[in-house]
């Protein structure tokens, strides 16, 4: 039997569909700009440091990748 399972536990609520659409969602600026600056430094960063990665295989892909992004690199 699953024990985090609700059916073991006979006060427990179960979430539906309704409960979770009224939680409280943040949309503000800042939140959704801090979301997206993390977003385009993990990508940045990602699309660098995989350029300059010793293995061969690793820096053809994203020699690759650059050249398709019009990203000059020689």
């Amino acid at each position: 039997m699953n024990r985090h399972s609700a059916v073991n536990k006979p006060n427990a609520k179960v979430m539906t569909t309704a409960d979770a659409a009224a939680l409280p969602v943040d949309f503000s600026r800042a939140k959704t700009r801090a979301s997206l600056a993390a977003a385009f430094a993990l990508g940045a960063g990602l699309v660098f440091l995989v350029g300059f990665a010793q293995s061969a295989a690793l820096h053809d892909a994203a020699h690759d990748t650059r050249h398709a992004m019009a990203f000059p690199c020689h």
